[in-house]
């Protein structure tokens, strides 16, 4: 084999692996999902050094955790061909924050995602695999993969957001926003966390809309992923007519929950102040018309995998009443989900 991903779907038994023999296809869009079976890695913005990369299952197969642990042949790209950027200072991280927090009165802009990176040294002493085992046992309620090709590298995500299921010809997708810290009691949400869960649930009902005409939401309501709390709205619907999965998933990616509203001026601003090159964080992977079914997951508390270091991505959603310091805590707060797994700290 020459490419795989390992993947558990939330709360499964079992996990399951695609591997593919020989260098995977890339996609020009993403638009063109859906029209063969595999296992899609897309990016959060499609460039040469970030393609969408489709898996061809060559070989399929159901295993426990257990049997996973085992598995010592898998082909690994660790060198960091394509990565470039490097995390910022928290002084840069003020300097970038103070960029988007002044748009909002300069712009019809309602709300960006301003992410970081972080980067934690190793030594090559735990596998990736064991990362993956450890990130099923302590995130039951995630989908976690562990992908590795050419063209993408290799990284390990753990993450609550589904960007388009469909089981039995019913697609699903979620609204995830408002991001606090689990305290064991109800949870007291600010107006700047729920005017966010707006934002995103309104946009992606609207993207909805527009290719069906049977739509059920549910929510908001909190949702528990690791240490974090969330709010969150599900969406249960049919596709009308001829509609591919392709116009949904170009429709909805990226979310409000990792760009802004409206997507497209939010996006562009993004690319042209983040300073930071998201690749595949904030993107989405999962399995495509696999035994007839389809998941795909938003690529949230990921890290890449190199070869002496762990590179740890998260976000936080600005509103003209964020805070810088809350915020930056709250990015902290996601890197947590693979921290716990490297036994590292970072402030």
């Amino acid at each position: 084999m020459d490419a795989f991903a390992l993947y558990r779907l939330p709360h499964a038994d079992h996990c399951s692996m695609v591997c593919q023999d020989g260098s995977p296809a890339t996609l020009s869009s993403v638009e063109a999902i859906g029209s063969e079976p595999g296992f899609v890695i897309a990016p959060f913005t499609v460039t040469d050094d970030s393609p969408i990369v489709m898996l061809r299952p060559d070989q399929v197969c159901v295993c426990t955790l257990d049997e996973v642990a085992a598995i010592d042949h898998l082909p690994w790209y660790l060198d960091g061909a394509g990565l470039s950027g490097r995390p910022a200072s928290r002084d840069a991280y003020h300097q970038v924050f103070g960029r988007f927090h002044r748009v909002f009165s300069e712009s019809g802009i309602q709300k960006l995602v301003l992410a970081r990176c972080a980067d934690v040294e190793h030594h090559g002493t735990t596998h990736p695999v064991t990362l993956f085992v450890q990130a099923c046992k302590a995130y039951p309620e995630a989908f976690v993969t562990l992908f590795s090709a050419p063209q993408c590298g290799t990284w390990l995500v753990a993450t609550p957001e589904v960007l388009l299921s469909c089981h039995a010809g019913r697609y699903h997708t979620m609204a995830l926003a408002g991001t606090m810290r689990a305290t064991g009691s109800a949870p007291q949400w600010s107006d700047k966390n729920l005017h966010e869960q707006q934002y995103v649930a309104q946009y992606i009902e609207s993207c909805l809309a527009r290719y069906s005409d049977d739509i059920q939401a549910d929510g908001p309501y909190t949702t528990r992923a690791g240490i974090l709390e969330h709010l969150r709205t599900d969406f249960a619907f049919t596709l009308t007519g001829d509609t591919q999965i392709g116009a949904v998933l170009h429709a909805l990616h990226p979310t409000p929950a990792v760009c802004g509203v409206p997507k497209r001026e939010a996006h562009q601003f993004i690319l042209d102040n983040e300073d930071l090159d998201r690749s595949y964080y904030s993107g989405f992977s999962g399995p495509v018309n696999l035994d007839g079914d389809t998941a795909m997951f938003v690529s949230l508390r990921c890290m890449r995998i190199l070869d002496n270091r762990y590179r740890l991505f998260a976000g936080g959603g600005i509103l003209p009443q964020s805070v810088e310091q809350m915020e930056w805590d709250e990015t902290a707060a996601k890197m947590h989900a693979m921290l716990s797994l490297i036994d590292c700290t970072i402030s």
